[in-house]
C-alpha cells in the first residue's frame, strides 16, 4: 500500500513539474532556438543531466512521504496528549536549525573536495560549477534537483518513524529535514525573477521565511564566501559578521594544511 502511495505521489510530482514549467513538451522544444553551449550560461533544454527520471521522482515521493508521516505522528501524538506547545516549538527550532545546517553544508561542498569525492562528489561538482553558471540551476527539473536530498532524508527519517512516537522529536525531525530536503528548491527560487515565481513563494521570500533573490545575490560575488545559508537566510548576517566560516577555514588550514576554494577565486 505504501509503495502504491509513493507511485501515486511520484506521478503527482511529474504533473507538478509539467504545471510549473519544469517539463517542456517535445514539440515546443523543437521550435525553440538552442544556442551553442559556449554562448549561453544555462544548459540545453534537452540535456539529460537536467531532466527528472522516474527514479528521481520516486525518491522525492518517498522522501516527502517519510516527512509527512513524521509530521502526522507528531500531530496525532500531540492531539492524544493535549500538549501542542512542545511539538510546535520543536518545529520552529527545526526550521531555524535547518537554515544553519544548510549554511555549513553549502560552505563545505563549495570549498572542499571535488567531483571524485566519495558520495558527495556529484553535489560538490554541481555547487562549485554553479558559481560559473548560476542560472544553470534554474533549468533543472524539480525532482532532478531534489532526489539526492530526498534519498538522504528517507534513510534518516525512516528509522525515526519506525522507532519513535514522541511528538516533540517528530515535530523537530519533520520540519528540520523537510526544510533541508527542499532547500535546493528554495535555492533555485532565489535565482528566479519574481515574475516567474508563484505569488505564495514571492510572499514568503518578502517575509523572510524563504531565502530571497536579493539576499542570495551577495553569495555570488567573488570570492563567494558569504551568505551560505539557503533555507531562509536568517543565519547569514550572524555567520558573516562573526566570521564563523572564516575561522573554520583558518583552523582547517592551520591544522591540516587544507585551503578552501574561496581563498583562490580563480579555482571557481
Amino acid at each position: 500500500m505504501k509503495l502504491i502511495r509513493c507511485q501515486v505521489l511520484s506521478i503527482s510530482i511529474y504533473s507538478l513539474e509539467m504545471h510549473m514549467g519544469f517539463i517542456t513538451h517535445p514539440t515546443s522544444m523543437a521550435n525553440q532556438e538552442i544556442l551553442p553551449a559556449s554562448t549561453t550560461s544555462p544548459p540545453l533544454l534537452n540535456d539529460p543531466s537536467v531532466l527528472s527520471s522516474w527514479s528521481h521522482r520516486l525518491w522525492v515521493a518517498i522522501g516527502c512521504t517519510m516527512v509527512l508521516i513524521s509530521l502526522a505522528k507528531s500531530m496525532v501524538a500531540a492531539a492524544h496528549s493535549h500538549i501542542w506547545l512542545g511539538p510546535m516549538l520543536a518545529g520552529c527550532v527545526g526550521y531555524i536549525l535547518a537554515d544553519l545546517f544548510s549554511g555549513f553544508y553549502h560552505w563545505g561542498i563549495d570549498n572542499y573536495g571535488d567531483a571524485s569525492t566519495p558520495f558527495f562528489g556529484p553535489q560538490i561538482k554541481g555547487f562549485q560549477g554553479h558559481h560559473k553558471e548560476p542560472l544553470a540551476l534554474t533549468k533543472h527539473q524539480f525532482a532532478n534537483n531534489l532526489h539526492e536530498l530526498a534519498r538522504a532524508t528517507t534513510f534518516i527519517v525512516l528509522p525515526v518513524n519506525i522507532l519513535c512516537n514522541n511528538p516533540i522529536v517528530h515535530g523537530f525531525v519533520s520540519v528540520w529535514l523537510g526544510c533541508l530536503m527542499f532547500s535546493q528548491q528554495f535555492h533555485v527560487w532565489a535565482h528566479c525573477p519574481k515574475n516567474k515565481l508563484p505569488p505564495l513563494v514571492v510572499a514568503l521570500q518578502d517575509a523572510g521565511v524563504l531565502l530571497s533573490r536579493t539576499q542570495h545575490a551577495a553569495h555570488h560575488r567573488p570570492p563567494y564566501n558569504k551568505n551560505y545559508c539557503i533555507v531562509s537566510g536568517v543565519w547569514n548576517k550572524f555567520m558573516d559578521d562573526n566570521k564563523v566560516f572564516e575561522a573554520l577555514e583558518r583552523f582547517l588550514s592551520f591544522q591540516f594544511g587544507i585551503q578552501p576554494r574561496s581563498w583562490n577565486e580563480s579555482s571557481f
